[in-house]
């Protein structure tokens, strides 16, 4: 017998819009990134600063959409079977990215970023073991980019990993708290991500961390994804409806806005950028939240960003490798300098991730599920 529930479709829509920020974000990035390897400018990033901040959203969104979909299930369902669904969801576009990761990699000539040739077997034993999600540690034989990231052939994975752990968790243990244990394991988190947040203890000034494998990128990358996504089961299980009129207009504005506030400078010792994304990460996305899952507004448009955020997310950011690589050479770190390429970089990028999700992904998890 089939179970289903009904979608929160503006909580996809809000996925698909966060997903469009993160590509417009690392745009950006890219002029940053270009800048610092040229030793020239500043290197700070300009527009959707805290674009970054999408995935503590995405973290959120799991936690709840988790809990709202198996939490009532668990007297028939088996983690194997929880398991398998989990990796349906999530691992074949995963494989896809990987695949566009080493083809992009090749396409741009097998270097890493300081022209070191990389042989072609290891760019293929990195594909594969990013297939079964083994990261890379820093100076390892498959950290083929150079700048420590866990997955090289494609950074962004490295939200993915963390996403099976606290799936793992969520399964083994977290399911099985009672509401008030599951509010106190959430304000204990709170604490420990507050502390690492607010005390700049990455070193970073943001809570962009999780990317790479040091002690710290390891430790906060736990923090980082386990407080908003038990958040986002507290949530579920706690969940009071607030009406709206316009649900998705009002929430993707105030979700827009909360990515483009800029960067927030350290005053007299006070980590205001830190505080601003406790403020977010606790405060404004579960509003966000509430009013997207609070409210039925069925359109196509929401269908279409519903089905284009992951498969954006996970595809995009090896052709952005390719898009640093032309700003490093070119020497171009504006918007204005180079739009039309930028332009066609999110064009592609949106466009490969519509066919994947229509003829790839959908299709596949169909006949998986079906199957298995």
């Amino acid at each position: 017998m089939t179970y289903s529930k009904q979608h929160y479709q503006i909580l996809d829509a809000l996925r698909g819009i966060a997903a469009i920020i993160v590509v417009c974000y690392h745009i950006f990035e890219g002029f940053s990134f270009a800048q610092i390897t040229n030793q020239t400018g500043d290197g700070l990033i300009k527009i959707f600063n805290h674009g970054y901040l999408a995935v503590d959203f995405f973290f959120l969104l799991s936690g709840f959409v988790i809990n709202y979909a198996y939490n009532d299930r668990w007297n028939t369902l088996t983690i194997k079977k929880f398991f398998s669904r989990r990796l349906i969801r999530l691992h074949p576009m995963l494989i896809i990215g990987a695949f566009i990761g080493l083809l992009c990699f090749l396409i741009g000539g097998s270097q890493q970023w300081d022209g070191t040739q990389i042989p072609l077997y290891l760019s293929i034993l990195t594909f594969l073991l990013t297939c079964f999600m083994i990261p890379a540690l820093p100076n390892s034989f498959n950290e083929i980019r150079g700048n420590g990231e866990l997955f090289p052939l494609n950074g962004p994975m490295w939200s993915l990993f963390f996403e099976y752990i606290g799936n793992i968790l969520y399964a083994l243990f977290i399911r099985r708290l009672n509401t008030k244990r599951l509010s106190i394991v959430v304000i204990l988190l709170f604490i420990a991500h507050s502390i690492f947040t607010i005390g700049n203890l990455s070193g970073y000034g943001t809570i962009g961390v999780g990317w790479t494998f040091d002690n710290i990128n390891f430790f906060g990358g736990i923090i980082r994804m386990l407080f908003p996504f038990t958040l986002g089961m507290l949530l579920s299980r706690n969940f009071k409806t607030i009406k709206t009129p316009y649900p998705f207009l009002l929430s993707s504005i105030i979700l827009i806005a909360t990515f483009s506030v800029p960067y927030l400078s350290q005053i007299r010792g006070i980590n205001l950028n830190g505080i601003y994304e406790e403020i977010s990460i606790t405060i404004i996305f579960p509003i966000i939240l509430t009013i997207g899952a609070s409210n039925k507004e069925k359109s196509k448009l929401s269908t279409i960003l519903g089905d284009l955020s992951y498969p954006l997310y996970i595809i995009h950011y090896p052709i952005m490798y390719l898009f640093y690589q032309w700003l490093i050479k070119t020497k171009q770190y504006t918007l204005s300098e180079t739009y039309p390429v930028a332009i066609l970089v999110v064009i592609l990028s949106i466009s490969l991730a519509f066919l994947l999700s229509k003829f790839y992904d959908k299709p596949l998890r169909k006949r998986l599920i079906q199957k298995y």
